[in-house]
This record gives C-alpha cells, sequence and structure tokens, in this order.
C-alpha cells in the first residue's frame, strides 16, 4: 500500500521549472535518474481554468484537455507523489481554482514569482509579482487555507539584501512549505555570476525549506557539485534548471549516462506518453547543443513527427512496436466500453444508428427545431436532451424524452449539439415525423419564418416596434439544455 506522505523539501535534489522543458517524459526520466522532486513548467491560470480533466484509458495518465483538444498537463501516477505543479497567476482566487482542479493529481502546488519573461510579466504574473507584496501574500494566503496540498513559491532576489530577506519573511508568514530562490536578480541572465551570498542570507533568515536554484553556469557540472552549491548556499535543498535540461542524468549519484542513453531514454517516455512532437524535439536540441550540425543533429532538425524523431535515432522499431500496442489497447477499450453500454443500455430508449448532417438541411433549420415544433403543435412537453461524454475518446451521447418516452442514436458524435440533433432525428423519424431534410420537399418552418421575416418588414415600413414578440422568436429557437457535460463512469 502506497503511503501519501507530505511532501518534505530539506535535503532534495529537485527538477527545476522549465517552459517547454518541464513536461511528463522529462519529469520522469529526471525521477528515474535520482531527482526527488519535479516541478512542471508554468502553466497560466486563465489557461488551465479552461482545461477539463480527463483520464486517458490508453496511456493511463491524467490529462488537462484544452478546448482545442491541446493537453495542456499531462500526468501519471509514477510521479504524483512528487510532482509539483507551477503556474503563473496573479489573481488570488483564479490560484485557488486551479490548485482545486489539479489537488487530487499533484503533491504540491508552486507559484512562479520569478519568471523575467515578457510573457509572464505583462499579465502582472511571475518577476512582476515581487514589486507587490500585497498580492504575493494574498495569492499566498489563500492557497495554503484553500487546500491540503503544500504550497510554495519560485522567487528571483531583489536590488538589495536586506529588501530581499523582509519579503522573504513576509512569505515565510503566509504558511508555505518552502520557498525556492533563484540567485539572481530579474534583468540578470545566466551569465551572470549566481549570487550565493543573498541565498545563503535568505537561508539564515527563516526556519522554511529555503532551496536555492541558479547554479548551473557556475557550480553544477556533475552530481557531486550539487552538495558544493548547496554548502555554498546554506540551503535546504538545491533545484537544478539547465544543468538538467543538458543531461538529467546530473541527478545520478554515480555518474551521468552518456548523452545518447541519456537521449534514447527521454524518447521512450515521450512516445509511450504520447508527447507532441515539437516538444520532444526542442528538448532533445537543448541535449544535443553543440551536435546539432552532426549528421544526426540535422535529422533531428528535419524531423517533422514523432516516427521520423525515432527514425533520427534509430528506434524505429521500438515506435512501430509502442504505437502497435496503443492501437491495440484502445481497440480492446473500444470494445468493452461498447459490451458495457448495451448491457447497462435503458431498454426502454429507442435506438437508431443516425448522425446528423447539416448538408442535408436547409440553414438555420435543424432536427431539433421539427421536434420543438412537433411538441407544441401535440401540447407535449417540451424535448429534455440528457447528454453523456465518453472518457476513452472524449465523444458525446445524447438521449432525448418525449411524451415519457427516450430516443438516442447509437452513434456517439464529437460535440455535444451534434449528438442531440441525432437523438432528435432517431425520436423524429420513429414518430413519422418530418425532420426538415432538403429531400423531404416544402418545408413547412421556412415557410413560417418567410411569413415573419415578411410581417416584420411590413411592421418596420409602417414605423412600428422593432422588437420582434420573444413569443414569435421561441418557435425558431432550438431549446438548449443544460451546458455542463457529465461525464460516463469509466
Amino acid at each position: 500500500m502506497t503511503v501519501n506522505t507530505p511532501l518534505c523539501f530539506r535535503g532534495k535534489n529537485i527538477l527545476a521549472p522549465m517552459v517547454r522543458v518541464g513536461t511528463l517524459p522529462m519529469r520522469l526520466l529526471a525521477l528515474d535518474y535520482g531527482a526527488d522532486i519535479v516541478y512542471c513548467e508554468e502553466l497560466i491560470d486563465i489557461k488551465m481554468l479552461q482545461c477539463k480533466r480527463v483520464i486517458n484509458e490508453v496511456l493511463e495518465t491524467v490529462d488537462f484537455v484544452a478546448p482545442n483538444e491541446r493537453v495542456v498537463f499531462r500526468t501519471c501516477e509514477r510521479e504524483r507523489h512528487c510532482v509539483v505543479f507551477q503556474m503563473g497567476s496573479a489573481d488570488a482566487e483564479r490560484a485557488l481554482a486551479v490548485a482545486k482542479l489539479v489537488e487530487s493529481d499533484v503533491a504540491g502546488i508552486d507559484i512562479n514569482m520569478g519568471c523575467p519573461k515578457e510573457y509572464s510579466t505583462k499579465g502582472g504574473m511571475g518577476a512582476a509579482l515581487l514589486s507587490d507584496p500585497d498580492k504575493i501574500e494574498s495569492i499566498l494566503t489563500t492557497l495554503v487555507k484553500g487546500i491540503c496540498k503544500p504550497i510554495t513559491c519560485k522567487i528571483r532576489i531583489l536590488p538589495s539584501v536586506e529588501d530581499t530577506v523582509n519579503l522573504v519573511k513576509r512569505i515565510e508568514k503566509t504558511g508555505i512549505a518552502a520557498i525556492a530562490v533563484h540567485g539572481r536578480k530579474k534583468e540578470e541572465r545566466p551569465q551572470h555570476p549566481v549570487h550565493c551570498d543573498v541565498i545563503k542570507a535568505i537561508s539564515e533568515a527563516v526556519s522554511i525549506p529555503v532551496i536555492a536554484n541558479g547554479g548551473s553556469h557556475d557550480f553544477i557540472k556533475e552530481y557531486m557539485d550539487i552538495e558544493t552549491f548547496r554548502k555554498a548556499t546554506d540551503a535546504s535543498s538545491v533545484m537544478i534548471a539547465r544543468a538538467a535540461m543538458w543531461n538529467p542524468s546530473i541527478f545520478r549519484k554515480e555518474g551521468p549516462f552518456p548523452l545518447k542513453e541519456v537521449m534514447q531514454d527521454y524518447i521512450k517516455y515521450a512516445v509511450r506518453y504520447d508527447n507532441h512532437y515539437t516538444n520532444t524535439k526542442y528538448c532533445l536540441c537543448q541535449m544535443l547543443r553543440e551536435q546539432l550540425e552532426t549528421t544526426q543533429g540535422k535529422k533531428l532538425h528535419a524531423a517533422q513527427s514523432t516516427q521520423e524523431i525515432c527514425e533520427a535515432f534509430e528506434m524505429a522499431d521500438f515506435y512501430e512496436e509502442t504505437t502497435a500496442i496503443f492501437e491495440a489497447k484502445k481497440t480492446s477499450l473500444e470494445t468493452k466500453i461498447q459490451d458495457d453500454d448495451d448491457q447497462i443500455e435503458d431498454p426502454d430508449v429507442i435506438k437508431m444508428a443516425v448522425r446528423f448532417d447539416k448538408r442535408e438541411y436547409p440553414p438555420q433549420i435543424t432536427p431539433k427545431m421539427y421536434l420543438l415544433e412537433w411538441c407544441r403543435k401535440e401540447k407535449h412537453p417540451q424535448p429534455v436532451y440528457e447528454t453523456v461524454q465518453r472518457p476513452l475518446d472524449r465523444l458525446f451521447c445524447s438521449v432525448v424524452t418525449v411524451a415519457d418516452q427516450k430516443y438516442r442514436s447509437t452513434l456517439w458524435d464529437k460535440s455535444k449539439k451534434l449528438a442531440e440533433q441525432a437523438a432528435a432525428i432517431v425520436c423524429l423519424r420513429t414518430l413519422g415525423v418530418p425532420e426538415g431534410k432538403l429531400c423531404e420537399g416544402e418545408n413547412h418552418l421556412i415557410n413560417k419564418r418567410k411569413r415573419e421575416d415578411l410581417e416584420h418588414l411590413n411592421n418596420r415600413d409602417h414605423g412600428k416596434d422593432l422588437a420582434e414578440p420573444s413569443h414569435k422568436k421561441a418557435n425558431f429557437t432550438e431549446e438548449t439544455s443544460d451546458m455542463n457535460v457529465p461525464q460516463m463512469p469509466r
């Protein structure tokens, strides 16, 4: 049995949050090589709040998926007790909402207060927060009180040691579990020396763990250098960014692996967890560095898919075997879901295999409109739609209830709207009622709309009120169902 103990930030070697680098393959690889804690790349609160949490049964991951179907954050059980979710936020309530969204899938939450890049600071996030201690206090206090997981933040140092120490003391009072300090000012870059003395002053001034960051350029070239940097800063732990980006086996006590082996290990995770090829390519390029002009480097640069990346590293067989396994697993899960659907299906639901194709209908005329019109004519209550989403492939199925009878299509659709239209078609065809298709000939709803439009124009010509009565609008407006679509139980 796995015991979920609170994350400890003392005596740890930590993978730093790095944009475009800290995705799932890199985090898992760092853990394999000896990292104790891994931070994900900074993810913006507003973007995360648009995401929905999806269980990916094929990859065995938890995905946070944007409206455009792009996976914004992917995690898995392997890292659940050691991954810290870093977000960019300048608003306490938004930060809390995101924290609650991911809380059950991560070990801790971090607020980025050190990124000097414009994409972060222009929204008042990152290093911009360093000049607003009140907002820092509000965000961190809200998070500490709002969720059970440990809260941390990552800062850069201020122009003076005194100001930096005073800020960190104020941050400590919010109740956070640890603070990471990048020992450079926000205008300084990696080539500038890291200010170990400032990190040390902070370590001596507070009781919470201080995580030293920024030592890749001046200190950390091999594993033993991690402890050298820790002693120089008197910090509790060390956070490594670029040295780990160049070769994540920097975390190995026994010494680093050859770069070729490290890159192959990384590619295996990228394929295993369906990492987007552009992200995989970017991370591999950071590892190759001066070798980008070699034959292999040029092949990597030219690659336009995960498969081509694998071919560049002589891993084509691994790619084919892994993708075949996933396809087989997906097919098996789809079959199981269909079997489960058939077993639990309400026998009273009338079903047909139909889809809605808008090309078969006049503009602005749909089966849902016809069904609503028919219900009003027959003095039935308006149709009620219940829509669910299947977690495996995120497709939708809708059941419509009309006069106490339920109807649905056996085919799943890519959107809620399409699924509802398909359910309406099943109902209309069962009742023998026209559904509005172009092939059905004269369309009474279109004629009715034309009469309404003509009456509207006549009223306007005579100076009457242009506002159309709401009861007339309703004749041609589909009733909308609740936008919150539940997911099917797994």
